[in-house]
């Protein structure tokens, strides 16, 4: 997948432009109709109500209809935003050419379009809408309808310089707090990005990981072959030697192992690609990775917390959650192991909608600089560092998160998965079967 350059805003910030002018169109509305009703009813100025009502109410119904287009999952144009900053100006200047043109003092508000959209078009676009505005502008100088006679003399001019401290006031308000949730949502957009390449570059490690690993396979099914072949034949020539025996048999018993996992990474690569679940229940689940963990790691003393509520709950299980939580613990086994330990405790619970996997240990714990799960660091000796990092990728994979975090007696690894994501989808009822065909 192409990676996205999180130092170019203009990608995603056409969107979040829109619906801050959304917000900013509400506030619109509201004043400019308080403002005409407290100009004609309180101040008894001769302006024409109507029109500007009229006017008003049009931007009204584009404002609903821009609202409701921000519901629909397409996509958000730069061209789409310049053309909603483009029917802002234009109502704003239709109402300044009802009430004085360039000489109403709340004039400067055409340059809010040009502050916001500086935040978020690219140059281009940010011009346009400086030209719409700088043609506003002009028109307004020379073509609007002069504001009534109580405008005119000192007691005008007062009342002018009263607007300018009014709009001074709005303008500032608006600037602070649209500007500011423009930033925001834009440093949001920016940071979803990052997280977007760090999962891809991670993606394309195990990516890299596993195509080695399943090269190393094919070549390890022949030696193990030649090895399952010579073994019974030695074992047959040194049969008096019973301690040689006994090694043989062991060493037959590990390579028979080896090929046992060949044949499952083969198995879990098919369940992959056909993306095939096991529906089972959550107690089925756990007792079965306990079981190949016991298998794998003989000498860890596992204890297991797990309300009889919890166990009964149906699981769809996707390919990849059992290695991950296999994973988990045996990272546990082995930070326990460092300090002398064999204790491994798993809790299995529900918060709300989540179903939580707490694997603890008795280790050292993570240290403050340590990169946790970073793709290729292993904090022990022997360590491959993927086992965090696989964990990890299953959970992302599922909406779910992984954290860590040091315990009084030593480390606690979560992996909280979200129960819409691992619960098996609702049987079709009878109603929602195919209809018969017509008979010919």
């Amino acid at each position: 997948m192409p990676l996205l350059n999180p130092a170019s805003p203009q990608r995603f910030a056409p969107s979040a432009l829109t619906r801050t002018l959304a917000w900013l169109r509400l506030c619109a509305i509201t004043g400019q109709s308080s403002a005409v009703l407290f100009a004609a009813l309180w101040m008894r100025m001769e302006i024409p109500v109507l029109p500007l009502l009229v006017v008003i109410g049009l931007y009204a119904i584009f404002a609903a209809f821009a609202s409701f287009r921000l519901t629909m999952p397409w996509r958000v144009r730069e061209w789409e935003t310049i053309g909603h900053i483009a029917a802002d100006t234009l109502v704003l200047s239709a109402l300044l050419y009802l009430t004085g043109g360039a000489t109403n003092p709340f004039v400067t508000l055409l340059l809010i379009p040009i502050a916001l959209g500086a935040a978020a078009l690219t140059i281009p676009a940010l011009l346009t809408v400086a030209a719409l505005t700088c043609l506003a502008y002009v028109f307004l100088l020379r073509h609007y309808l002069p504001l009534p006679p109580m405008m005119e003399g000192r007691a005008g001019f007062e009342l002018h310089v009263l607007g300018m401290a009014v709009n001074f006031a709005i303008t500032a308000m608006l600037l602070g707090f649209f500007i500011n949730r423009l930033a925001t949502a834009v440093r949001l957009q920016q940071d979803e990005v990052q997280r977007v390449r760090e999962r891809a570059l991670r993606d394309e490690g195990i990516l890299a990981i596993a195509t080695q690993a399943a090269g190393a396979a094919h070549e390890l099914n022949t030696p193990l072959a030649t090895m399952r072949m010579l073994l019974p034949e030695l074992r047959r020539e040194h049969a008096t030697d019973q301690p040689l025996a006994e090694d043989l048999e062991l060493l037959e018993e590990q390579v028979e192992r080896c090929r046992g996992i060949l044949r499952e990474m083969v198995a879990f690569g098919k369940a992959q690609l056909s993306q095939e679940e096991e529906q089972m229940d959550v107690g089925s689940f756990v007792h079965g990775c306990l079981e190949r963990f016991q298998l794998l790691r003989p000498e860890a003393e596992l204890e297991l917390d797990m309300a009889d509520a919890v166990a009964g709950a149906a699981l769809s299980s996707p390919p990849g959650l059992r290695h991950a939580l296999i994973n988990l613990l045996n990272n546990a086994a082995d930070a326990s192991a460092m300090c002398d330990s064999n204790r491994v405790a798993l809790r299995v619970s529900r918060d709300g909608g989540w179903l939580e996997l707490d694997v603890s240990d008795r280790g050292p714990g993570f240290l403050p600089d340590e990169p946790g799960h970073a793709l290729g660091y292993s904090g022990k000796q022997g360590g491959l560092g993927i086992g965090l990092t696989l964990a990890e990728a299953t959970a992302d994979r599922l909406s779910g998160e992984l954290t860590a975090e040091n315990t009084a007696d030593g480390a606690r690894v979560r992996m909280r998965l979200p129960l819409t994501s691992i619960t098996p989808a609702p049987p079709r009822r009878e109603g929602a079967r195919k209809a018969p065909q017509p008979s010919k």
